[in-house]
């Protein structure tokens, strides 16, 4: 679709102003509607049941290590968390699904980041495969990125966001390297002339410190991992991601990837797609890369790779330049592990959009949102530790309950929760 035609904006939301907080509500569910898209297929096979086990989970009350001296239900973090849609699995179950507004079980939703976590997740069945070596390194596949600040960085450096190059995500400051990227692909007007279309901005990209070093979450990796798998793969993105991981989660409906001018799709940011398949998604980090209809999409070593992490993935992850407010977490293959063990695994994504999967409690639960900030650790953490309290007050699944092979065989779902609720609203995961 022409992104600069009117007729497909909703009344005083343009390309200028669709991220500004009084439109994100619509625009997040209508991206279709002004920007470029390209849908990801669902394929031919069969839509994973999802069985309703209805639980009144909205008045269980967080711990009070965490709220303080003000109770806190999960019903009251969901009405005071600018909530589109949430749900809870429990081993495939539904036992909640609450929609707001104007969204509903069939609408798609912009992900942001979390899009990071399916795109390694493609990388991952690339890998599985032995088509990605994620020790190579980057211009082993592209060759032209000996030029730029990529040129010595591997794939593994991107997966986990460890690449020394230069690239601010500081979403508050217009002149950062995040809102230049999005300048590039045609998601905002230029404030000055710059590269157009996303490899193109990527080409210009340059190194500030060694590759190899501390985590700093930055978009850009995910976007040239992206890169990567179309080029090893020679596939486009929307149709990698259909074969390799959206055709086989039994999904009910396509998903759908926000381009650039040239049809290439917005890797870091741009996946659209529903509640309720986002959740069948998180399931392969319960079942050890398995489906819900039991179709192997990641290996059982992938899994437990991201799991495990790398020896020093921990360290790197605690010497960020930013403050991640998880002491003891760690970033992996795209995802976010806040506590000090492997027990919770996050997708996130800005504004408020969550995956969450707790390993021992058999639950993946789902929120999208519509944030007026990028970033709110307050409301982040708020969510996170509503998913933990219902996971504690669930009774302990039997031992080996719906695991996929492989599993360690847990002792009780994770309920860490620090001693007092993060309250800035900056340098929080995304």
């Amino acid at each position: 679709m022409d992104g600069t035609n009117p007729e497909h904006l909703s009344p005083g939301s343009d390309l200028e102003n669709w991220q500004l907080p009084a439109n994100l509500r619509w625009s997040f569910q209508h991206i279709a509607d002004f920007l470029p898209t390209q849908a990801i297929p669902r394929g031919r096979g069969p839509v994973a049941a999802l069985p309703a086990e209805p639980r009144e989970l909205e008045g269980i009350m967080l711990d009070p290590a965490f709220v303080g001296d003000a109770p806190m239900s999960v019903g009251s973090v969901m009405a005071s968390t600018d909530t589109d849609g949430w749900m809870l699995l429990r081993d495939g179950r539904v036992l909640a699904e609450r929609y707001f507004g104007t969204m509903g079980p069939g609408t798609p939703h912009l992900l942001m980041s979390v899009s990071k976590s399916l795109v390694g997740a493609v990388a991952g069945a690339l890998c599985d495969s032995g088509a990605l070596d994620p020790r190579a390194l980057l211009t082993s596949y592209i060759p032209q990125l000996a030029d730029t600040g990529y040129a010595g960085a591997t794939v593994r450096q991107l997966l986990d966001m460890r690449s020394g190059i230069a690239f601010s995500e500081d979403y508050l400051d217009p002149r950062a390297e995040v809102r230049k990227l999005e300048e590039a692909i045609g998601w905002a007007p230029p404030a000055v002339p710059g590269p157009v279309g996303l490899y193109p901005y990527l080409m210009t990209l340059g190194q500030k410190g060694a590759h190899g070093g501390p985590f700093e979450y930055k978009s850009c990796e995910t976007d040239m991992l992206g890169w990567i798998c179309e080029t090893v793969s020679a596939t486009p993105m929307p149709e990698l991601m259909s074969k390799l991981l959206w055709g086989k989660l039994g999904a009910e409906s396509d998903a759908v990837i926000g381009t650039d001018q040239f049809g290439t799709g917005m890797f870091d940011g741009g996946i659209n797609a529903t509640l309720r398949d986002l959740a069948r998604f998180g399931t392969l980090f319960l079942n050890d890369g398995l489906s819900l209809t039991g179709e192997r999409v990641l290996s059982a070593d992938w899994i437990q790779q991201t799991l495990a992490g790398a020896g020093d993935s921990r360290e790197a992850f605690a010497a960020s330049p930013g403050d991640n407010r998880m002491p003891g977490g760690m970033y992996r293959n795209q995802m976010w592990f806040p506590y000090a063990s492997n027990d919770v695994l996050l997708a996130l994504g800005i504004h408020g959009q969550m995956v969450y999967i707790n390993r021992p409690a058999r639950v993946v639960a789902v929120k999208l949102s519509s944030w007026p900030l990028p970033q709110d650790a307050a409301k982040l953490f708020g969510t996170l530790r509503a998913f933990d309290a219902i996971c504690a007050a669930l009774p302990v699944p039997p031992s080996g309950a719906g695991q996929g092979a492989g599993n360690a065989q847990p002792e009780k779902p994770a309920t860490t929760v620090p001693s007092r609720a993060p309250g800035a609203t900056t340098n929080t995961p995304s």
